[in-house]
């Protein structure tokens, strides 16, 4: 049963703002705060190596959590200081050679199309950014011609984008990497935690996350999910050490059997704790539940917000998520933006160099204001933000 009241008593946070930034990163709820404190309250009474081994479960923990998550199993786990980080090393465990082409969208996250063109420079691959479809997101005709003529040596997919409420079609694309045998990564950072997410479903080879967005988890921890596939054939990353690997020899080494490979030794346990916290926390509320709640706010949300002078929403497709884009033709959003905080109402900014493919495409050469609910909101928080917006722009 879904109790408001008891998740908003649970989230200190809002005594004191209406937070519209869970696509940053969002209120963190007690019991994942506790759990982080008595943790660091534990390193300094005991010493730091020998707290992580009186709670080795409870750490172990944390990967039960997330493959709880994600439909799968705590094997195909790896635990990452960010989703960045994630990312950057399954892409590091391609062995890219010139020529490779690497097939993306126009909406994939700022982080990694700057990632790609790195590999362009070093190795000499090739980026290919499939077509949209008219009524938004990536075309999965182009993709699968593209995956067809091009035989790409991965395919990247950001799976809700960080400048718009676009919900891209991953499992449609995955069906068709899993029938052309073609590497699959998945950017999810934004939609772990506001909707279920299933690696099984979705059919992928990687999947990264952070904790500190809609799964209401502390920064500095994301999380990696590795494929039984990527495991068997030995895929690694290029920097592994002493806690991925065995040094066998003088001249050899070899990688541990589960996604462990694509860790280092050293963890912020209080944080891996808190996030395996906060991941048991979403998965008691229920992420139907989730899903359902904020697909109702942001429904009533858009709704309002289209009716304000002068506002373009720049949201597109057929499924939207909890993000929520806006541009004013009366006033910056950077300007907006600090006027709600003044108000004690937090929202970001969605930069254009952060989307200059889509926000190119949509004629916008400046930031919007981007407002993310979660399911802790309520519907009078709703009214103020629009109420505030309008007099802003009045």
């Amino acid at each position: 049963m879904f109790d408001l009241s008891a998740l908003r008593a649970d989230t200190t946070g809002v005594q004191h703002v209406a937070h519209f930034n869970n696509a940053g990163a969002a209120l963190m709820p007690a019991p994942v705060v506790e759990t982080i404190t008595q943790y660091i309250t534990l390193e300094s009474e005991v010493g730091g190596y020998e707290a992580a081994e009186l709670r080795r479960d409870a750490i172990r923990g944390f990967y039960t959590a997330t493959a709880e998550l994600l439909g799968t199993r705590p094997e195909n786990i790896a635990a990452t200081s960010s989703a960045t980080d994630a990312y950057a090393r399954a892409l590091s465990a391609i062995p890219f050679r010139r020529g490779d082409v690497i097939l993306t969208t126009i909406n994939d996250y700022v982080s990694n199309q700057i990632a790609f063109l790195s590999l362009q420079k070093r190795f000499g691959i090739t980026i290919v950014r499939a077509d949209d479809d008219p009524k938004g997101g990536v075309s999965v005709e182009d993709m699968a011609a593209k995956i067809q003529s091009l035989n790409p040596r991965l395919v990247a997919v950001t799976h809700v984008p960080t400048n718009s409420g676009l919900v891209q079609p991953v499992e449609a694309i995955g069906a068709l990497c899993r029938e052309n045998d073609v590497l699959y990564l998945v950017d999810a950072c934004q939609s772990v935690g506001q909707f279920p997410v299933n690696v099984g479903q979705i059919q992928c080879d990687f999947l990264t996350a952070t904790c500190r967005k809609f799964l209401r988890g502390p920064r500095g921890m994301g999380f990696l999910y590795v494929s039984d596939k990527v495991l068997s054939e030995g895929y690694a990353p290029l920097f592994v050490d002493l806690h991925g690997a065995s040094w066998e020899s003088a001249d050899t080494f070899l990688p541990v059997p589960t996604a462990l490979r694509f860790e280092d030794w050293e963890f912020p346990y209080a944080l891996v704790l808190g996030a395996a916290e906060a991941h048991r926390y979403a998965l008691t509320v229920g992420l139907d539940t989730i899903a359902s709640r904020n697909a109702v706010l942001c429904a009533q949300l858009r709704g309002q917000l289209g009716t304000l002078p002068g506002v373009r929403l720049l949201d597109e497709g057929e499924h939207l998520s909890s993000i929520i884009t806006l541009f004013s033709d009366r006033q910056p959003a950077e300007a907006i933006k600090a006027a709600l905080s003044a108000e004690r109402i937090n929202t970001s900014l969605s930069v254009y160099g952060g989307a200059i493919l889509d926000y190119g495409r949509k004629g916008m050469t400046t930031a919007a204001l981007r407002i993310s609910p979660h399911y802790y909101n309520t519907e009078a928080e709703l009214d103020t933000l629009v109420d505030t917006l309008q007099r802003i722009l009045a």
